[in-house]
């Protein structure tokens, strides 16, 4: 059977509690929304695929608690993730303020160089809003991420969040160089046999 999907990447939604981390992926994976709050417990994903580049890219997405109690928890989530996607919330100027503890914690658990994309969520609530634009954006031009506002309420630049973090995965992942022979390290073809020719293996 044929693999349906040229890329498999690994994304995580992390941001304090209540900035609306599980509402992004429920209208990103199902196109719903729910506006009752419900705390995740520990952590839940979904899988949404999207075309990209001519490329079928299957996103596996992971939305963690913001909660303190789960930490320890969902740290061992950030490994291996290929994005991190970090959301606050525009009407919440603390959530704002512990995006950079967001990134420290990006620093020690995730894997050097991973890509980011930091988020404003709940930007329809013009009237609530205790948070600007401009101010996520001089926090991501200082890291040199994408930055990007969205609401999940009306659906606003969700789709564009996922899509341009996988675009920066995808760019990443073509433009990566081969490793490059050490001094002592043989690479091996595990395809070929000792004697020259190639295994019989069926595996």
């Amino acid at each position: 059977m044929s693999q349906e999907f040229d890329y498999l990447f690994k994304l995580l939604l992390i941001g304090d509690s209540g900035v609306g981390k599980s509402c992004i992926l429920l209208r990103f994976a199902d196109d719903t929304y729910s506006g009752t709050y419900i705390a995740t417990i520990g952590v839940d994903f979904k899988i949404r695929t999207i075309s990209l580049g001519g490329k079928v890219i299957k996103l596996q997405i992971w939305d963690t608690a913001g909660q303190d109690r789960f930490r320890t928890i969902t740290s061992s989530y950030y490994r291996g993730a290929n994005g991190i996607i970090i959301v606050y919330d525009v009407t919440n100027r603390d959530s704002f303020n512990n995006v950079q503890m967001w990134f420290r914690e990006i620093d020690s658990y995730a894997t050097e160089g991973v890509c980011r994309l930091l988020v404003g969520n709940k930007s329809d609530l013009v009237n609530k809003r205790l948070v600007d634009y401009n101010s996520g954006k001089q926090v991501a031009d200082s890291l040199g991420i994408p930055f990007l506002e969205t609401s999940a309420k009306t659906a606003q630049n969700v789709d564009a969040a996922f899509q341009t973090m996988a675009q920066e995965i995808l760019k990443r992942s073509v433009t990566e160089p081969e490793p490059v022979p050490q001094p002592g390290v043989k690479y091996v073809d595990p395809s070929v046999k000792p004697g020259g020719g190639k295994s019989d293996c069926a595996c």
